[in-house]
């Protein structure tokens, strides 16, 4: 059977496991789905606060290494067969996205993500989450999806078979205001076409063929595999990686880093 990207409340899988990515425990305290487990942003899906991590190597969200992955999916139950659904509050902004991509590059073709989030769900009032057993760790070694280093955007931003997509706001990508990192603007010939575009009126994923529409057009005859797409710390940029697997136009590069790792290298970039 086929295994959609996104799903609503209405089709949750039975006995999914459901994990919210919403960074910090201030927020899952409050208000959560019905036997959800937290797979905190900063704490689960990033080795961010790893003891001696330098922003400067790897960005704010840099990828846990593979064994600490699989440890982690194990410890929540996770095996090859577990359908499991990533959800957030941010209409997939805010870890949910990034959780689904690290899922499906590490081989576990039964992720989803939720459609709509937490406010959607809430509303649908869908059936409690799955309580899993710890299992051992996840047979997978290695990111099978690819991803690429800072001094592999630096040479592919100047490749004219390559484009370099900042999924960040517009006001961001010019430079206008950067509320995060210590830097404003972006990558020296990087593109902009915003996440949040990848959404309705409703906060819900575009249908996929307006999705394949609006990505044709900006590919503009670029072959998908010749994509690097990027935002502030590797966040967001799922969000568009989801986009594009709804699209079906094929596994673009996630670059990790982002924006947070290149503005914070020292070495001199025109």
């Amino acid at each position: 059977m086929p295994f959609p990207a996104v799903v609503p409340a209405s089709a949750i899988p039975p006995a999914s496991l459901l994990l919210d990515a919403r960074p910090g425990p201030e927020a899952f305290a409050g208000s959560h789905l019905p036997g959800a487990v937290h797979a905190d942003l900063d704490r689960f899906l990033s080795s961010a606060s790893d003891p001696g991590t330098d922003p400067a190597r790897g960005g704010r969200h840099p990828l846990p290494v593979p064994a600490q992955w699989a440890a982690q999916l194990g410890a929540w139950g996770i095996t090859p067969e577990t359908w499991v659904v990533a959800y957030d509050d941010a209409n997939g902004g805010n870890g949910a996205a990034r959780l689904w991509w690290m899922l499906r590059a590490f081989g576990h073709r039964r992720a989803v993500l939720l459609d709509g989030g937490l406010q959607a769900a809430l509303a649908a009032d869908p059936a409690p989450g799955a309580s899993l057993a710890p299992a051992p760790p996840y047979p997978g070694d290695r990111w099978l999806w690819p991803t690429v280093t800072l001094d592999q955007v630096d040479r592919l931003r100047l490749d004219p078979a390559w484009k370099v997509l900042d999924v960040r706001s517009r006001p961001r990508y010019r430079g206008e205001t950067e509320p995060i990192d210590p830097v404003a603007g972006h990558i020296p010939g990087a593109l902009n076409l915003p996440f949040a575009e990848n959404l309705d009126a409703h906060g819900r994923f575009k249908e996929p063929d307006a999705l394949r529409r609006m990505y044709r057009e900006f590919l503009a005859g670029t072959s998908p595999d010749h994509l690097v797409v990027h935002c502030g710390s590797g966040v967001t940029a799922c969000h568009t990686l989801l986009a594009l697997d709804l699209a079906r136009l094929g596994q673009a590069s996630l670059y990790v880093g982002s924006w947070s790792e290149w503005c914070r290298n020292p070495l001199p970039r025109a």
